[in-house]
């Protein structure tokens, strides 16, 4: 059993990422649906194809939702449908590495996977100091 993967997000954003990691890692083995809400969508219909999504997605070991964007729109949806269910987290901030590090652990359970993310979410925010603009001119 795998857990399934929901990303509920705004749209352009949920399917480039998939795009994107298929083509660094190629085809994941763990079941994954894409939502993109756009902004002006009723939320019911929305909110009712999230749950459907949820029901075919969860195979017995849960279902990892990743949202863009805490607070808005696609993240009120996931929190709204994944709320109450025993076999669903959300979590918030959707970025590549968070999503890679998803691709990679395609056996873990619910917690882990959902820990593993946040991890590979923040370990991929790097700040890089910039060199004096003199520094070269020393090394030579």
């Amino acid at each position: 059993m795998s857990v399934g993967i929901l990303l509920i997000t705004h749209p352009g954003v949920g399917n480039a990422m998939l795009h994107i990691a298929t083509r660094i890692i190629g085809r994941s083995t763990l079941p994954i649906k894409c939502l993109e809400v756009p902004p002006d969508a009723a939320l019911d219909p929305v909110c009712e194809r999230a749950r459907s999504a949820l029901k075919v997605l969860d195979r017995g070991a849960g279902v990892l939702v990743m949202t863009d964007l805490y607070g808005a729109t696609p993240h009120n949806i996931a929190q709204r449908v994944a709320c109450g269910e025993r076999r669903a987290t959300v979590l918030s901030g959707l970025n590549l590495p968070m999503l890679l590090r998803v691709f990679n652990y395609p056996d873990d359970d619910l917690q882990t996977l959902t820990s593993k993310a946040a991890e590979g979410g923040t370990r991929g925010i790097m700040g890089c100091p910039m060199e004096p603009a003199d520094a070269s001119k020393k090394a030579g």
